[in-house]
């Protein structure tokens, strides 16, 4: 494999519980970055705790530690990976909390970031249909989000004690998936060719004073 260039991932699990089983494909995930020549910041959820949005808390005395945390951590980081568990067919509420807290930040942190999700469960389904729910405020904030998913159905029994998946085609497919999201984050990283814009119209009309927009400058 031919060398890379630097590249930085913020890699965490979404779920709150010590031991859950998408902190520990959250490791798996840490671990073939760093095999393939990434550098990995590894975080937990518990490093961005915030209370519920309230703008009014807001006002008073700005976003709380933990979303200063998230938005430090990602604008350090070249991309991010969430392994994020599935709550009633949905992304967890507290992740959604601290993505709202960390949207307030100016320059928001999420626009170009490039993302990918990973999810994790004892269902069959893998939890998948909480990633499509999770696409949809990172995407509306501008991130963005790998195509790709990788869903582990039944992980109570698919990720064993070795840092690695039992079934060796799983792992293997998880390694490419990974691979293949470092090639485009080195891509967009180093040989740049879109600005990127992001929009947010707040009213039914464009307004000056109440849209928010941002431009996500690209070195030469």
């Amino acid at each position: 494999m031919a060398e890379r260039c630097s590249m930085s991932f913020l890699i965490f699990g979404a779920s709150l519980r010590n031991g859950s089983l998408n902190g520990r494909l959250a490791d798996l995930a840490a671990g073939v970055v760093e095999a393939k020549g990434g550098s990995v910041d590894r975080a937990s959820m518990a490093d961005f705790d915030c209370p519920a949005y309230d703008a009014d808390v807001e006002g008073q005395s700005g976003p709380p530690a933990g979303a200063h945390t998230l938005c430090r951590r990602l604008k350090s980081a070249d991309a991010v990976i969430i392994a994020s568990p599935e709550y009633n067919a949905s992304m967890p509420g507290h992740l959604k909390n601290t993505i709202d807290w960390a949207s307030r930040f100016r320059p928001q942190p999420f626009n170009g970031k490039q993302a990918m999700l990973v999810s994790a469960s004892p269902a069959m389904v893998g939890g998948n249909r909480g990633l499509w729910a999770l696409r949809i405020p990172l995407e509306h904030l501008g991130a963005r989000v790998y195509p790709d998913m990788f869903s582990l159905a039944q992980a109570h029994e698919a990720i064993s004690d070795t840092g690695r998946l039992t079934d060796d085609t799983l792992q293997k497919r998880f390694e490419t998936t990974l691979n293949d999201f470092m090639d485009l984050v080195e891509a967009a990283k180093h040989y740049p060719a879109l600005k990127k814009e992001w929009v947010e119209f707040l009213g039914e009309r464009p307004n000056p004073l109440i849209d928010r927009v941002e431009f996500n400058e690209v070195a030469a």
